[in-house]
């Protein structure tokens, strides 16, 4: 299951990046054969509208989605459960605020701008709006731990959580180039702070994975642990070491 999870993030950017680019390259070569007749300027109202609905998606699926996943990651080495509740309302809370924030730019885009859907960026944006209540829904029925649907349960939350989230950077990326084609303004710089803030995610994201095996070879000190071990604590003394942890 770890190894499924670890893959799947990869093969959705290893099955959809090669068409965007390829796509997007004979978009930009009809354009410069056309000389852009068919993309006219956009007026200065529709491109704050745009620039909005922009910063709506960008704000939900490409900073409060991935926030929101890292954080539950966190919970996974988390004993007390104080803070276990809270960083499970926390992801809670940031995926909620994540799918109305792009429920709004949905309705905005539908409002103000022409939907053809005759290019990626309005193809999996129409996907999106389809499926981003889902893993909101679903999470409200989490069965508990140790039942029989658990295991389907987290396996669809995550999948479903994971390409959303996937397919929302992507979506970022194709909107940048549609923002340029539609105004004539550079994106450039927006380009190149979304990647780096998204290396800054996939940096955590992968860290993560490997902290508590850091801490484990004594990395962090330098030093080898000199105490006792898991496995040479008894479990009446791990469990009264565990009840007297400040939470």
């Amino acid at each position: 299951m770890e190894i499924l999870q670890k893959l799947v993030p990869f093969t959705f950017l290893l099955v959809l990046l090669p068409s965007l680019v390829s796509s997007q390259e004979q978009a930009n070569q009809v354009g410069n054969c056309t000389g852009n007749d068919n993309n006219p300027k956009l007026s200065p109202q529709l491109t704050f509208e745009a620039t909005v609905h922009g910063f709506l998606l960008w704000a939900s699926m490409g900073f409060l989605m991935p926030v929101g996943i890292l954080i539950i990651r966190m919970s996974k080495t988390e004993e007390c459960r104080r803070r276990l509740k809270i960083l499970v309302y926390v992801h809670a809370a940031l995926q909620i605020v994540s799918v109305l924030l792009v429920t709004a730019g949905a309705i905005m885009s539908i409002k103000n701008f022409e939907n053809a859907f005759n290019n990626h960026h309005q193809r999996l944006g129409l996907a999106l709006y389809g499926i981003i209540w889902l893993p909101a829904l679903i999470g409200f029925f989490r069965p508990q731990r140790g039942t029989n649907g658990r295991s389907v349960w987290f396996f669809t939350h995550w999948i479903l959580g994971t390409a959303l989230s996937l397919l929302g950077i992507i979506n970022i990326y194709t909107g940048l180039e549609a923002y340029h084609r539609k105004t004539r303004k550079s994106v450039r710089v927006w380009t190149i702070v979304f990647t780096i803030q998204i290396s800054f995610v996939a940096f955590f994201y992968l860290f993560q994975e490997k902290w508590e095996y850091i801490q484990k070879q004594g990395v962090i000190l330098g030093n080898e642990p000199t105490g006792p071990t898991n496995q040479q604590i008894s479990p009446k003394e791990k469990k009264k070491e565990l009840a007297m942890e400040p939470c």
